[in-house]
């Protein structure tokens, strides 16, 4: 993958990049250890520092901490685009801090509805359990009204937000020594030419397809399970985080706001992240 600079803001901004994640619980926190966590990590940086990102890595935080570093960084200039990536343990709505205690997503989205980051675009990729149930694979219709509450909450997002999460609500999202098959494919996306140029949502689109297409999770007890993204976004306009300058669909530099005109399955043995 070729590497480039990010263009600078006229006060002298770039793109920014977060990166929470907890491999480790406090002692006496009845959660598990992450391997793979730190496969992640290195494998994220790498890859946005070379699309020009300022990468801040944070590690095994608490809940308290993540909120003010959080609350911090929404106050913090960037150029376009600020990407966060939250990896934890979790359940519906919240990831958990190495104490244990629950970080509320929403409250993490609403930091971002202010001033500063208005016009900005801000992604949210979550690495988390959603719930225990276990994806088979099989395509059903549902009408299942506890859903509700879940997607009520996306109707806070600020503009201009876009989330996406490694798994449906109610679900587990996979983890492996190895790394976490949702957060290893979108940095594989962004190294092979061609995808990084796409615009936001026809990307993590294709992450969806990718993820849920050619990974089966194997072994005894989660042989033949899937994993299916989940994308909410309320972007206003089309953008490009990612774009090669000159290649974000017609339009001038590294913008991660630009406007443009219209024109084999996998195996791992996983455990639950």
């Amino acid at each position: 993958m070729r590497q480039w600079r990010g263009q600078m803001g006229h006060r002298g901004e770039c793109n920014r990049a977060v990166l929470v994640s907890v491999a480790q619980f406090d002692q006496g926190v009845g959660l598990t250890r992450r391997p793979g966590v730190k496969k992640d990590v290195k494998e994220l940086h790498s890859t946005l520092s070379k699309l020009g990102f300022k990468v801040d890595v944070h590690s095994d935080l608490s809940a308290d901490e993540i909120y003010e570093l959080f609350h911090t960084e929404s106050r913090r200039p960037v150029k376009d685009c600020f990407l966060a990536v939250l990896s934890s343990h979790g359940e519906e709505g919240c990831v958990f801090g190495a104490d244990g205690k629950p970080v509320q997503l929403s409250q993490i989205f609403s930091y971002f509805d202010n001033e500063s980051m208005e016009k900005k675009a801000k992604v949210f990729l979550v690495q988390a359990c959603r719930g225990l149930a276990l994806d088979p694979g099989v395509e059903v219709d549902s009408a299942d009204g506890s859903r509700e509450s879940s997607f009520s909450q996306y109707l806070s997002l600020p503009v201009d937000t876009t989330v996406m999460y490694a798994t449906a609500p109610g679900y587990g999202a996979f983890m492996h020594p190895l790394g976490s098959v949702f957060l290893q494919t979108f940095c594989t996306l962004l190294q092979e030419e061609g995808f990084r140029n796409l615009e936001l949502t026809r990307l993590l689109t294709r992450l969806s397809h990718r993820v849920a297409y050619t990974f089966q999770a194997k072994g005894r007890h989660l042989g033949g399970m899937k994993e299916m993204p989940c994308l909410v976004t309320r972007l206003t306009r089309e953008v490009f985080p990612f774009a090669e300058p000159g290649k974000d669909g017609g339009s001038a530099g590294l913008s991660a706001t630009s406007l443009v005109h219209k024109d084999k399955t996998r195996t791992r043995t996983p455990s639950i992240s």
